[in-house]
This record gives structure tokens, sequence and C-alpha cells, in this order.
């Protein structure tokens, strides 16, 4: 990769590259700015010009993993006319995929810590961007509703996505079958049961799903 002496543009996608590559080189988060920013041949002002520090931009990996996404999907035509089902899928299909191309790096990170909260504390960026996306799906879907009382409460669907995210997460990390179709599958029962939640297929959902988990517990 060129470096700044090249008259390589030094921004905030530059600087999350050289990062990733470092901890995937050395095998190690870096010590401090100043030694990330040496190794790197970046000036420290840079880096301070889009971060405030390792940890922001740690965070920051997180964010744009799930921005890109957003702007993957929409791209597509396609993808205004898709249900609230599809678009949550087309998100988690997506996402993987994108994590699945960075997976060393992904890995490393998850696998650095091993206290569940400060696993967890990198991932909570995340939660704001995932509450959003779902609870734009359910409020759309809610408009289309007569009554009150058949309307999904937001918030609980909203959160229950990002659970499912982590959950989701966790599965992919330990699959270990070919093009983490095993993961795919997940998705796919996972996203049908809570769109099946509040709806008279809930319980052969959950069910299937369940079944579903059962067996690759039964088989690890």
């Amino acid at each position: 990769m060129a470096s700044p002496k090249n008259k390589q543009k030094v921004d905030s996608k530059y600087i999350m590259s050289e990062y990733m590559t470092y901890v995937l080189d050395h095998e190690v988060y870096p010590k401090s700015v100043y030694m990330f920013c040496k190794a790197s041949n970046i000036k420290e002002e840079e880096f301070y010009n889009f971060f405030g520090s390792l940890e922001s931009l740690n965070k920051a990996i997180w964010t744009t993993f799930f921005t890109t996404t957003l702007e993957l999907m929409q791209k597509s035509k396609e993808y205004e006319m898709f249900s609230s089902r599809d678009k949550m899928l087309t998100l988690f299909y997506t996402f993987f995929e994108l994590l699945s191309s960075n997976r060393s790096y992904v890995l490393f990170s998850l696998k650095y810590h091993h206290m569940p909260l400060e696993k967890l504390n990198q991932l909570k960026v995340l939660r704001p961007l995932i509450k959003e996306f779902a609870s734009e799906l359910i409020d759309k879907d809610n408009e289309e509703k007569l009554f009150s009382v058949t309307k999904n409460p937001v918030s609980i669907f909203s959160e229950g996505a990002y659970l499912q995210l982590l959950f989701l997460l966790k599965f992919w990390v330990d699959d270990d079958s070919v093009g983490f179709e095993k993961t795919d599958i997940a998705i796919e029962k996972s996203v049908n049961a809570i769109f099946d939640l509040f709806n008279t297929n809930l319980l052969s959902s959950v069910l299937d799903f369940g079944k579903f988990l059962w067996k690759e517990k039964a088989m690890s």
C-alpha cells in the first residue's frame, strides 16, 4: 500500500485500513497513537483530524462495517420494493458477507478481550444503528395496520434486532461451514422468527428455529 510520502491521501478509510493491517501483522493492538502512526507513516495530526483515540478508531471500524452495508444495499434498484422482512434479511446477509471479507481482523477483534463486557463495549456503536434501521421497518409496517392493537411495539422489535445481531455474530464466529452457509440458514430462520413473532405463525417459526439450534449444538 502506498505511503503518504507518495502522495497517498490520508483520510478516515486509509487510517482504518492501515490500523487493521497493523493489528493483523503484529497480532496485537498498537499501544499508542504515536506507535501506530510511526509504523504506518502517518502524521499524528493527520490521525487526530479523524479520530480522537485508538478506541474511537476501533469503534469506527464497526460503524463503517454497518454504514457500508447500508450503502451497498441501497445501491440496488430493487431494494426499495422489498418487504420489511426482505430488507432485514438483506441487511444481515450483506453485513455478514462484509464481515467475512474481513474475517481475520473481526475474529481478532472479538477474541482479543476475554471479558464479555469488554467484547460488548466495542459493539455498542452498532446498537443505535440497527435499532434505527429496525424501527423504520416496523413503523412502515404499522402504518398499514388499521387498529392500534395489531401494531407491533417499535422499542421491543428494535431492541430484539440488536440482540439478534449479537446472536448471529456469535454464531458466525463459531461457524466453520463452507461459505458460512450455516450462518445464512441462521439468518433466515431468526429473521423469520422475529417477523412471525406477532403473527399466527409464531409457534411453528420459533420451533423451527429452535430445532435448528438444537441440531447445531448436538453436532458440535
